[in-house]
C-alpha cells in the first residue's frame, strides 16, 4: 500500500519538477517566479517520492496557485487532483474566499472537475495557451 502524504517541499525540489515537468529544455533560471521565497510550497509525496508540486501565493482573501506540477510518469493517477483538493480544503478553512489560477488549457478539464469556472478569454505567455480558473471557496 501507497504511503501518500502531502508536505512542505523545498525550493529546489520545486524548481526540478517545474522545469521537468513544464520547461523541458529551459535554463533553470526560467523556472523561479518571482515571489518563490515568500510564497509556499506544498507537494504530493508518494513512498518518499515528490510526484505533485504547487506554489501558493496569498493575495487579501484570494489564493493563487502557480505552476502546479506532476511528474510524467504519475500522471492519470490522481495525485494532483488529491494535493490541489487539500490545497481548496485548507484554503476555505483559513478564511480564503476564492482560489485561482492560470491555466493551461489542456488542464481545463482538471480544474471543472474540482469545481472550478473560467473567466475571461484565452491569453498567450511563452507560447501558451492559458485561461483564468477560480473556484469560490465562501
Amino acid at each position: 500500500m501507497e504511503n501518500v502524504r502531502i508536505i512542505e517541499v523545498p525550493l529546489e525540489t520545486i524548481w526540478r519538477i517545474r522545469r521537468e515537468v513544464m520547461y523541458p529544455g529551459h535554463e533553470p533560471d526560467f523556472v523561479k517566479l518571482m515571489g518563490d521565497d515568500q510564497a509556499s510550497h506544498l507537494g504530493l509525496e508518494v513512498d518518499g517520492r515528490v510526484v505533485s508540486v504547487l506554489s501558493l501565493f496569498p493575495e487579501g482573501k484570494r489564493m493563487q496557485f502557480r505552476k502546479f506540477a506532476t511528474l510524467v510518469d504519475e500522471q492519470g493517477k490522481g495525485f494532483g487532483t488529491r494535493l490541489l483538493s487539500h490545497v481548496m480544503e485548507s484554503a476555505a478553512i483559513n478564511g480564503y474566499e476564492f482560489i485561482w489560477c492560470n491555466a493551461r488549457l489542456s488542464a481545463i478539464s482538471l480544474y471543472r472537475r474540482l469545481g472550478m469556472e473560467q473567466k475571461g478569454g484565452i491569453f498567450r505567455k511563452h507560447g501558451i495557451e492559458y485561461v483564468i480558473m477560480e473556484k469560490q471557496l465562501q
